[in-house]
C-alpha cells in the first residue's frame, strides 16, 4: 500500500514552487511525480524586494505569505489531479516555504520562511508540516542545509565516498563518506545560480541563462574572479550557510567597480560560472577521498557551468542524481516530503555535524486542515 507524502520547496532562485509526490512504502523512496509551478511575476517582484529592508515590508510580507500558500496549494492540486488522487490519500505535506531572510549567526540569529501553512492546509484539505529550520536555529545551529539528512538516508554507499551537490540559487554539498563511522557533513559553498540569474535578468531581461549559452559567448576574467574569491565567506569553516543577503548584485557591482578595464556582460557571466564551479570544487577537494559527485538542482541543466565543474573535478566522476534513481530537479522537494514523514514519526531529522546544532531534534510544526 502506498505511503504518500508531498514535498514543497521554494529556493533562493525565487522562481516558483517545486512539488514532489513521494511514495515511502518501499526501502528506497520513489518520486511518483514532480512539477515546478512558477510564481506570478508580481509575486516574484515582491519576494525579491523582501530580501532586503524596504518601506512597509511587514504589509508586503503578509500579502506574500498568503500568496505563496495559494501558489503552493495550486501545485498540490495539480499533482493530485494528474495522479487521480484525493487529499485523503496523502499522509502530509512537507512545506519549506520561501526564505526571505537568513541571518543565523549570533545569540539572536534567525531565519525566516513565508508561505502560510495554515492557508495551505485549509486550501488542500491536507495536514501540513512546516517551519523546519527554526528548531535547529534555537539549538545553536545554522538551520541549513537540511537536505543532507535525506541524502544520508537515501544516497549513502558503503563502498564509495560521495558528494551530493545541490546547485540552486546557493550551492551546497553533502559529504557521504563510505566509512559509516565518519560523520556526514554538509554546508553552503557560496553562490550557485543566483548571481548568474540576476546578471542575466539585468542584461537580457531573462530569468536565467538557458544551458549557459550566454556565458559560453564570453571569456572568464581572471582579475574579476580573483576579486570575487577574496570574499571571506569562502574561507570560513563549516558549519556555514548563506543566501542573497550576501551574494547579490550590490556585492557583484562593488567588485566590478574595482576592475582596471571594462569587460563585456557575457564575460562577467562566464566569470560567475567559474566562481560557482571553483568555490564548489575547492570544498570537495578538501574532503580528500571523494570518488563520485552527484548533482541536483537547476545548475545541472547549465551545460557551461557543468563543463566548468568537470574541468575542476577531473579526479571525480560527475553525474546527476538521475543515476541514483531520483530526478535532479526533484531531490530538494523530495527531501521535504521526507522531513514531513520524519516529523510524523517523531524522528530527529537534523544532523548536528552539518548545521552545528547542539543536539538532534524533531524538526517542524504541524498545521491541521480542520
Amino acid at each position: 500500500m502506498p505511503d504518500l507524502f508531498i514535498g514543497l520547496m521554494s529556493g533562493t532562485s525565487i522562481d516558483g514552487v517545486d512539488v514532489a509526490l513521494v511514495d515511502f512504502s518501499k526501502i528506497a523512496p520513489k518520486v511518483v511525480d514532480f512539477e515546478t509551478v512558477t510564481y506570478p511575476a508580481k509575486l516574484t517582484r515582491q519576494l525579491h524586494n523582501l530580501c532586503a529592508s524596504q518601506k512597509d515590508e511587514i504589509f508586503s510580507m503578509g500579502m506574500a505569505d498568503r500568496a505563496i500558500a495559494r501558489v503552493s496549494a495550486d501545485a498540490v492540486r495539480l499533482i493530485l489531479k494528474r495522479n487521480h488522487l484525493s487529499a485523503n490519500h496523502i499522509s502530509a505535506i512537507g512545506s519549506h516555504g520561501q526564505t526571505i531572510r537568513h541571518h543565523p549567526e549570533g545569540t539572536n540569529g534567525f531565519t525566516l520562511q513565508i508561505g502560510d501553512p495554515n492557508t495551505l492546509a485549509v486550501l488542500t484539505g491536507i495536514k501540513v508540516v512546516a517551519d523546519f529550520r527554526r528548531k535547529d536555529i534555537a539549538l545553536g545551529g545554522q538551520g541549513a542545509p537540511l537536505a543532507p539528512a535525506f541524502h544520508k538516508a537515501v544516497f549513502r554507499h558503503s563502498h564509495h565516498s560521495r558528494v551530493i551537490l545541490n546547485i540552486g540559487g546557493i550551492a551546497n554539498i553533502t559529504y557521504l563518506p563510505a566509512n559509516s563511522e565518519q560523520q556526514v557533513i554538509g554546508y553552503d559553498t557560496g553562490p550557485g545560480n543566483t548571481l548568474m540569474d540576476m546578471w542575466c535578468q539585468r542584461h537580457l531581461n531573462e530569468p536565467y541563462d538557458k544551458s549557459g549559452h550566454w556565458a559560453a559567448q564570453g571569456n572568464s576574467c581572471a582579475e574579476l574572479l580573483g576579486l570575487l574569491l577574496t570574499e571571506p565567506f569562502f574561507s570560513l569553516t563549516h558549519p556555514k550557510s548563506t543566501g542573497r543577503e550576501l551574494f547579490n548584485l550590490t556585492w557583484l557591482d562593488q567588485h566590478i567597480s574595482q576592475l582596471s578595464n571594462e569587460i563585456s556582460a557575457e564575460s562577467v557571466q562566464a566569470t560567475l560560472a567559474n566562481l560557482t564551479s571553483i568555490t564548489i570544487a575547492q570544498q570537495i577537494q578538501k574532503l580528500g577521498d571523494v570518488e563520485q559527485v552527484f548533482v541536483c538542482g537547476g545548475g545541472g541543466k547549465n551545460d557551461y557551468l557543468m563543463e566548468c565543474l568537470e574541468n575542476e573535478l577531473v579526479e571525480c566522476e560527475v553525474q546527476t542524481t538521475n543515476e541514483l534513481g531520483i530526478d535532479a530537479d526533484a531531490v530538494e522537494a523530495a527531501a521535504f516530503a521526507w522531513l514531513a514523514k520524519a516529523f510524523m514519526q517523531k524522528s530527529p531529522s537534523n544532523l548536528p555535524s552539518v548545521t552545528g546544532a547542539s543536539r538532534e531534534a524533531v524538526l517542524g510544526a504541524l498545521f491541521l486542515a480542520r
